[in-house]
């Protein structure tokens, strides 16, 4: 199971932190990743972090976003800066083996 929190409204410029929060071991996958879906548009790969701690982030936002785990408390994280208003989406926390959060919405005013 995988629980995604600190969602928010937040102006242009800004930043928020996303966790989730895993009930088992993230040792025990392969990779972590946090995915995007904005209205109207098909779910996104934002970042992917690997279990031997390898990332990988969409262009739209390298240098912005900074993805990371705590494996003590198999918790995974999305910092997320300089907050743009196409950031606005809902965000999906995934685990590999096919879970799946239950989303968190992130809403960038202008």
């Amino acid at each position: 199971q995988l629980v995604e929190s600190g969602g928010g409204l937040v102006q242009a410029g800004g930043s928020l932190r996303l966790s989730c929060a895993a009930s088992g071991s993230i040792l025990s996958r392969n990779a972590m990743a946090w995915h995007r879906q904005a209205p109207g548009s098909q779910r996104e790969l934002v970042a992917l972090i690997t279990r031997g701690g390898h990332t990988n982030y969409a262009d739209s936002v390298k240098g912005r976003f900074t993805i990371s785990s705590d494996n003590a408390k198999n918790t995974v994280y999305l910092q997320m800066n300089s907050l743009k208003p196409e950031d606005t989406a809902v965000y999906y926390c995934y685990g590999s083996g096919g879970d799946w959060g239950q989303g968190t919405q992130v809403t960038v005013s202008s």
